[in-house]
């Protein structure tokens, strides 16, 4: 039988009504010791003592109350008149001592009066004081206790509600490797007494390695919708605080909680923000709190009892700067990898998505996005997402919304239509580039215009030639330019870093170029620290250094060539294209392709 989950987590009252109930008190002491006055249902009318004196003399007042200065008095007829008492040092000088007067005289005592009132005034700030620091204390973590003052020692784990955020594997597209791997888990936390009499251990933790946003949560919390246990999930950086021992505390709370309501899950997201290898090897520099908190770890999972059905699953984009005893046998000992998807595995995680939403009949989800599309079929009041919306979807995540405040003038979108189709066209003649899915000169975010070349496929495995003729298409905007306008323009800066960057990885990190002068030999470059100087020298001589320079030049001055030849044999062709995109603006695959038939 399960035991329910822990129901420890604060509760949310209003801080003010701490303040009212102190109010309500301080005015209840005043209340309870103030002295009662003639007939408090009634208004007192005002008179000058010596009115009131001549009242008296004429026998005309029923009683007469003195409280310090006030002088409050009752007729016969049960009107209240009310006195300041000035000149008159004591009550004898008011000469209210007549015997045969049938007024009767009060005198109230009022020492008793200020002495609560002072000590209602002393104590006061104290009660006040208090109630702050109750408040805090409910705020920050529920009081003293086992995790320290204010509670800083408590996990701060969320626990998902089963009924409501079920995860499946069905939910999880795109992954079919990875869940193979951890299936098995799901098996073990069902029935964990079959593995326990077979004599088989399950690891104690689950290493979830990938770039990020590749689902590796989802997939953790698929293994706990599967197995249908609780999930309890934390950041890394949540059990770092500047108090040195917090981390420490939080992880013996975690753990404690989950084996109490074992079989269970713990996940620790970003585990490389406290799982850096210790003393500063690799973790640049070392830190008191967050290695006692990674001790902890792994001291909590070298403490899992043999029978205790309690799985740890972390997940890191940075495996390589964990500790080693993170990853020794008994703790993390399997990792599980969890790739960037591929062309087949992105639509089937864009079904999953397409679930919840209303597409039109005419669209293609091997080209393109949901959520923002979505948005902006909404956004057009369209009651279903078009193949337009999903195209400026892309364009809008990549780079950016369309900039229609930009004033761009006449001289500058001729260069700019001529530039893009210069590319289209260098790469359409290549024989490696990818084929164009779109050229226009709709400015988006930095970029004035745009030529995307959509892969059909997915491939692992780059050529030296695909290199080259990738470099030929860059080439095309900026020879375009000059053999249309006889001169370049700033356009084509961002075209002249990518080609310099892939000539320089051809030549110095897949040995591509001319064996003869540089051979098959991988050069380090130096890196850079943040401030710009470098960290680490390079690895070759200068004489290697000036061949790398003529060979990567030699590169760039090749494909050049063979994009002017390519652009001057269809000059009229891409005249016409250009002329037809300042038109239309854009111009899709079917329109660029119809010119070539």
């Amino acid at each position: 039988m399960k035991k329910p989950l822990p129901k420890n987590l604060p509760r949310k009252n209003n801080p003010f009504s701490y303040l009212l109930i102190a109010a309500l008190v301080l005015a209840g002491l005043t209340i309870m010791f103030e002295p009662d006055v003639l007939n408090p249902g009634k208004k007192p009318t005002q008179l000058p003592i010596s009115a009131l004196l001549a009242k008296y003399e004429a026998d005309e007042l029923k009683k007469i109350q003195i409280k310090e200065h006030l002088i409050t008095a009752e007729d016969n007829e049960g009107q209240l008149y009310e006195s300041v008492k000035e000149n008159f040092a004591t009550i004898k000088d008011l000469e209210l001592t007549d015997t045969e007067k049938n007024t009767e005289i009060e005198i109230i005592d009022t020492s008793s009066d200020k002495m609560w009132t002072n000590i209602l005034i002393g104590v006061a700030p104290f009660i006040l004081i208090i109630l702050f620091f109750v408040i805090l204390s409910r705020k920050m973590g529920g009081g003293m206790g086992d995790g320290g003052p204010f509670g800083f020692g408590k996990s701060k784990a969320k626990v998902y509600d089963k009924t409501k955020h079920k995860t499946k594997f069905t939910d999880v597209a795109g992954a079919d490797e990875a869940k193979d791997e951890v299936v098995e888990l799901v098996d073990f936390l069902k029935s964990p007494k079959k593995y326990q009499k077979a004599g088989a251990k399950i690891p104690k933790g689950v290493l979830l390695v990938g770039p990020p946003g590749t689902g590796k949560t989802m997939i953790a919390r698929a293994i706990a919708g599967e197995a249908d246990v609780p999930f309890f999930s934390v950041s890394g950086s949540e059990f770092v605080e500047m108090f040195v021992g917090v981390g420490a505390s939080r992880v013996r709370d975690l753990f404690k909680t989950a084996k109490r309501n074992a079989p269970a899950i713990i996940f620790m997201d970003e585990i490389d923000a406290i799982g850096k290898q210790r003393g500063g090897i690799a973790g640049g520099g070392g830190h008191d709190e967050r290695e006692q908190t990674l001790n902890q770890i792994l001291t909590e999972m070298d403490g899992f009892e043999a029978d205790t059905s309690v799985i740890v699953i972390a997940a890191t984009n940075r495996p390589d700067v964990l500790d080693k005893a993170l990853l020794r046998p008994g703790r993390f000992d399997r990792q599980v990898m969890v790739d960037l998807p591929d062309i087949e595995a992105r639509e089937q995680i864009l079904k999953v998505h397409e679930k919840e939403k209303k597409l039109a009949t005419k669209t293609d989800l091997t080209k393109n996005a949901l959520n923002e599309a979505t948005i902006a079929s909404v956004k057009n009041n369209r009651k279903s997402v078009t193949q337009e919306d999903l195209d400026n979807s892309v364009e809008k995540v990549a780079m950016g919304p369309e900039r229609k405040s930009r004033r761009i003038t006449a001289e500058e979108r001729e260069i700019i239509a001529h530039h893009e189709v210069g590319h289209a066209i260098a790469g359409h003649f290549t024989k490696n580039c990818e084929p164009v899915h779109k050229i226009s000169i709709i400015s988006r975010g930095g970029a004035l215009g745009v030529t995307w070349f959509l892969p059909e496929k997915d491939t692992y495995l780059t050529s030296e030639q695909k290199f080259m003729d990738e470099m030929v298409s860059l080439h095309g905007g900026r020879i375009a330019e000059r053999l249309i306008f006889g001169q370049t323009t700033t356009g084509a800066s961002n075209d002249l870093e990518r080609i310099t960057k892939i000539a320089r990885k051809m030549i110095m990190t897949y040995g591509m170029g001319d064996q003869k002068k540089l051979g098959p030999v991988v050069f380090k470059d130096g890196q850079k620290n943040f401030t710009g100087y470098d960290i680490n020298e390079k690895d070759y001589s200068q004489d290697t250094a000036k061949e790398i320079d003529e060979e990567v030049k030699r590169l760039i001055l090749d494909t050049e060539a063979i994009c002017e030849a390519s652009l001057k044999t269809h000059l009229p062709l891409l005249k016409k294209i250009a002329k037809d995109l300042l038109k239309k603006e854009s111009l899709m695959r079917a329109d660029f392709l119809a010119y070539f038939k």
